[in-house]
């Protein structure tokens, strides 16, 4: 561990949070802002809470779980007005699996009316089975540990529920054929994952369309898109891509994504055809 990320205090040292969550962060600037307002420096504020200036840095950026003495300290160096306190019951650690910049679209997944998803990279998430998932992760680089692969794979199926438990919600897939047709983890995987499709794409609410490779037209060549709708009627979406991902709120730029994913639709093949070639494509494994 490098001094930058280590944490000491007298009672020894502090693990780093391997996923940073938004509560961690929000707390992290709070406190931050509540030392700058009093005009302390992090070695100043970490004499008076008896914390190392490096735990002081750790926990303003969010990357440590402050314990219980840390935030009575800083609450009564800070003022004594109870905001700390009360912040730090609401304290979650980031849900191992997901990364960062995922976990905010993560969370409006489970209270959407309505999920878009068009992937011409991999098979989407929600669709992979385990032994795909496995393949998927198992290709990242840098490698990851095993535990770090279960978290993973983990977290993927974990998401899968939403599929059966919200089966007024509807789920709609538009997937590249040449995604369907890519051996990542060989036959035996591309096989099983088939069936899982299929079996997916058999529920009412789950709706799959294929974008066939000699398609003519092609509404979405800038990439992936997910949409949403909130139970508001708010309509958001998201975009991904190497080691980042991009909530997207505005109406003018999400507007525009729907009349893409609305066109494209139109291009791909019906459900009915998606699930014949994806039959076929089975067949000849």
């Amino acid at each position: 561990m490098t001094t930058d990320n280590a944490c000491v205090t007298g009672d020894g040292d502090w693990e780093r949070e391997p996923d940073p969550s938004d509560s961690l962060r929000t707390f992290g600037a709070v406190v931050q802002a509540l030392r700058e307002h009093a005009g302390l420096s992090r070695v100043e504020f970490g004499e008076l809470v008896q914390f190392s200036k490096h735990t002081v840095a750790s926990v303003e950026l969010g990357r440590r779980m402050p314990d219980e003495s840390f935030v009575e300290r800083a609450e009564e160096v800070l003022g004594n007005t109870g905001a700390l306190r009360k912040a730090a019951g609401f304290l979650t650690r980031g849900k191992p699996g997901l990364a960062a910049w995922f976990r905010r679209w993560a969370r409006l997944e489970r209270v959407a009316v309505s999920l878009c998803t068009y992937e011409c990279r991999l098979v989407p998430g929600l669709l992979q089975s385990e032994a795909y998932a496995r393949a998927v992760f198992d290709n990242s680089i840098p490698l990851l540990t095993d535990t770090q692969l279960e978290e993973q794979v983990t977290a993927r199926l974990e998401r899968q529920k939403m599929l059966y438990e919200r089966p007024n919600v509807p789920f709609t897939f538009i997937v590249e054929e040449s995604v369907l047709r890519k051996r990542l983890g060989g036959s035996e995987v591309l096989r099983g994952l088939c069936d899982h499709v299929l079996e997916l794409s058999a529920l009412r609410n789950v709706i799959l369309q294929v974008m066939p490779v000699d398609a003519e037209f092609h509404a979405c060549l800038d990439g992936p898109v997910q949409l949403l709708e909130t139970a508001e009627g708010r309509r958001l979406a998201y975009s991904e891509g190497q080691q980042n991902g991009r909530l997207i709120t505005g109406p003018k730029e999400v507007s525009l994504l729907h009349q893409r994913y609305d066109t494209l639709r139109s291009q791909a093949l019906n459900p009915q055809d998606s699930r014949g070639l994806l039959e076929r494509l089975r067949g000849v494994l």
